[in-house]
């Protein structure tokens, strides 16, 4: 299947692009994070969390969407 990931904060500076869309074989965000690790090897040193279709998901989530976001941690106030 084609997803297209979007990449905020200091994601994307690690990835150096905002989006890519890319043919994913895998079913579970996991497996598309392993696949990640390996084309940009300093994301396993970021803390991030993954969203599907603007929903946080948990890493065995199954990819059902076609946007996914890697998403750094936000400071509030």
């Amino acid at each position: 299947m084609t997803i297209t990931i979007k990449y905020f904060g200091l994601i994307a500076e690690v990835t150096k692009q905002n989006e890519e869309t890319i043919d994913f074989s895998g079913q579970s965000a996991t497996e598309l994070l392993e696949y990640l690790f390996l084309k940009y090897p300093d994301l396993k040193n970021k803390d991030f969390q993954v969203a599907q279709n603007q929903e946080l998901v948990a890493n065995d989530a199954i990819i059902t969407g076609q946007e996914l976001a890697l998403l750094p941690p936000f400071a509030g106030g």
